[in-house]
């Protein structure tokens, strides 16, 4: 699985770690501190900055005052950054679709269509 996934990454725009936070922070629907966000992804305070202040370069993401907390950024992307990650998956599918297609035989494709649907069930 690693294989499949490493082979679909040289097509995206944001690198691996970039596209996690955005991901993060959309699929939460809420602004995180850069604090929980590196606690989230399981790295160091200072790796989490830097990719932060790489989307904040960007325009991915903002930084805005914390409401209640002077000394805290809240993280929360932008539109940009939605549609970004949007089109990053977008061509992600289209790949993998096209591989599917391919390379799968009609009996094969029902196969991981099942597969996928017992997958979900365990999530």
């Amino acid at each position: 699985m690693g294989e499949l996934v490493r082979a679909l990454r040289p097509g995206d725009s944001l690198p691996q770690n970039q596209a996690g936070v955005l991901g993060l922070l959309i699929r939460d629907g809420r602004s995180c501190t850069v604090s929980e966000l590196a606690t989230q992804q399981r790295v160091r305070h200072q790796s989490m900055a830097r990719t932060v202040a790489l989307l904040v370069e960007a325009g991915l993401v903002t930084q805005q005052p914390h409401a209640t907390d002077g000394r805290k950024l809240l993280v929360t992307p932008t539109e940009a950054g939605r549609a970004a990650l949007h089109e990053q998956r977008a061509r992600r599918e289209a790949r993998i679709a096209t591989a599917i297609e391919a390379r799968l035989t009609p009996q094969e494709r029902e196969t991981l269509r099942a597969a996928v649907g017992l997958l979900q069930r365990l999530h």
